[in-house]
């Protein structure tokens, strides 16, 4: 059991069915580490230790967000490698709301197929291709790429999804960002347009910049 768990830490902590059995694993002992807690099913053939823990790194250039990422984002971002953290995940992630989320937000192209996901709880949002390219992040952690929405493309992803969610939400999102020194204006039009929200969002824009 011990050589196992050595194989998942020893793999950043995730491990395929196929490579545990490769490597000569037997599934009768892979199945008892699941059902004692001492490894966790994030989708059907991938699986993670436990106590891997949160992985705290340096952004610099995400300035303004916090500094950890959570083990559950990661969880996502191994078991869909197409999928972007968006939404109130991603304005949370940047702290631009004092929403906390349940679920994890997660955006993927508008014809793929999202696996059965057993932990953590999502919310998948079908993003056309081109809401789904622009804006893309991306943060390299340890056998892993986090993609998430730039603050801008996630504010005006927000003012796009205004009437599921509201417009406070999104407003939020806009008067904090506007506060901080690294605030682009022009980054801020450029995704409206892309977002196709511009003539909901530029007159708050505009109003919030002569403040």
């Amino acid at each position: 059991m011990e050589r196992i768990i050595a194989y998942f830490r020893k793999h950043g902590g995730y491990a395929l069915m196929k490579e545990l059995k490769a490597a000569s694993f037997q599934t009768r002992d892979i199945a008892r580490l699941l059902k004692e807690g001492a490894i966790i099913k994030v989708k059907p053939g991938l699986y993670r230790v436990a106590n891997v823990g949160e992985m705290v790194l340096p952004l610099p250039k995400m300035k303004g967000s916090g500094s950890t990422i959570s083990q559950e984002i990661i969880d996502v971002c191994k078991a869909l490698p197409d999928g972007v953290i968006c939404l109130a995940s991603a304005l949370a992630f940047y702290d631009l709301t004092t929403f906390n989320p349940s679920e994890i937000y997660v955006a993927i192209p508008n014809a793929a197929k999202v696996p059965k996901i057993d932990f953590p709880p999502l919310r998948v949002f079908y993003f056309r291709e081109r809401f789904y390219k622009p804006g893309i992040e991306r943060i390299e952690v340890p056998n892993c790429t986090i993609k998430i929405y730039s603050k801008e493309k996630t504010i005006c992803d927000m003012f796009r999804y205004r009437n599921k969610y509201g417009e406070d939400l999104a407003l939020e999102g806009l008067k904090t960002y506007l506060s901080r020194k690294e605030a682009n204006v022009n980054k801020l039009r450029k995704y409206a347009g892309i977002c196709q929200v511009k003539t909901v969002m530029m007159p708050y824009l505009k109003a919030l910049v002569k403040q």
